[in-house]
């Protein structure tokens, strides 16, 4: 599938919402129970906090669209509106002293995961993350997160460490890595 990726507007929130609660769901509702996945997204998505993050300056927000009636979708919608499919963000931390920029969301609706929609917004990220002076690019992802870990691990993101968390009440692991840019 050919996505399109472009910056993110104030706008698209509802689109990233849609598509955090669509892939969170779709990876996390076997370990943590769909209350959970409910819980954390209302809260690291609110709308408003979703707009401040596409307005922030020390960073980039971008969001891949395909067009509407591409694939499997039989949502019968107007076949000329671009549908959002997934999002990222790459920031560059005040103390970034070590090289690091982050990649702190990286998210694809799951009906298209393994058709280069992550790909498309990593190499973005990752381009951005380099035109900036940045070493390296720095994620979190749960340990659990099996298809996470594995896309992490094709695009050669080494574990660098783990560490405990609490996600809605629960101890989780989570590994932390990094990629040489």
């Amino acid at each position: 599938m050919d996505a399109n990726v472009r910056p993110a507007t104030t706008s698209d929130v509802a689109d990233v919402r849609r598509v955090a609660r669509e892939s969170w769901h779709a990876t996390y509702d076997d370990l943590l129970g769909p209350e959970a996945v409910e819980s954390v997204v209302d809260d690291w998505y609110d709308l408003y906090a979703l707009r401040q993050s596409a307005e922030r300056d020390d960073g980039v927000f971008l969001v891949a669209e395909r067009e509407a009636g591409s694939g499997d979708d039989e949502s019968g919608g107007d076949e000329t509106d671009p549908e959002l499919v997934g999002f990222g963000q790459g920031l560059l931390p005040d103390e970034a002293e070590d090289g690091a920029a982050e990649l702190p969301r990286l998210y694809v609706h799951p009906d298209c995961w393994g058709e280069g929609v992550g790909t498309a917004l990593a190499d973005e990220i990752e381009a951005w993350a380099a035109e900036q002076g940045a070493e390296r690019l720095r994620l979190v992802v749960l340990a659990d997160n099996e298809v996470g870990n594995a896309f992490y691990e094709s695009r050669d993101y080494r574990t660098v460490g783990s560490r405990e968390s609490e996600l809605d009440g629960e101890t989780v692991t989570d590994y932390v890595r990094e990629k040489e840019l």
